[in-house]
């Protein structure tokens, strides 16, 4: 008697109904939902790993080769230009749909970027002229010994990549 009650309730199975064959149509998708209220539909495992992990994967592996490069040598640049030339070829292929603009601008607000930007301009012109003195260094002096262990610098180099991502997304 437990058994025909076990086999008419399809929860009393180890695993929802569908799960080690596929739904291939909406409909069927569509009727588990309503058998099952609030129950997420399990999938089965793909043999292969999604593409976005392997992208993922990739990009970090890349990041930690090139954060291991030689400020200043050939290899960095390369690195740096790689994705770079990439990117650029993609957003070129595939140019973004255009933003409306603005109707105004917010010149306070655009105001605050100028002045801080003038001034970072200003800090690094006025370093580079003096030769950066220990009295006033240049920013780049300021933030090399933050970025010098390999770990961090590869971290930088692949939020350098997605936020050229992010902007050819755009």
């Amino acid at each position: 008697m437990a058994a025909e009650n076990a086999s008419a309730d399809p929860r009393a199975s180890a695993s929802p109904a569908g799960y080690e064959e596929r739904a291939d149509t909406a409909s069927r998708a569509g009727a588990w939902a309503e058998r099952h209220p609030g129950r997420p539909r399990l999938r089965p495992a793909s043999p292969r790993p999604p593409g976005k992990a392997l992208i993922g994967a990739g990009l970090i592996g890349y990041a930690w080769v090139a954060g291991g490069t030689a400020p200043f040598s050939t290899k960095a640049l390369l690195s740096v230009l790689l994705p770079g030339a990439v990117l650029g070829l993609i957003a070129y292929g595939r140019p973004p749909a255009r933003i409306p603009p603005p109707e105004s601008i917010d010149l306070g607000g655009m105001s605050y970027w100028l002045v801080c930007i003038a001034l970072l301009f200003e800090w690094e012109a006025s370093a580079f002229r003096d030769n950066s003195p220990p009295w006033h260094p240049s920013l780049t002096a300021l933030i090399n010994p933050l970025l010098a262990p390999h770990p961090v610098k590869s971290a930088a180099f692949a939020v350098w990549m997605l936020a050229g991502w992010a902007l050819v997304r755009r």
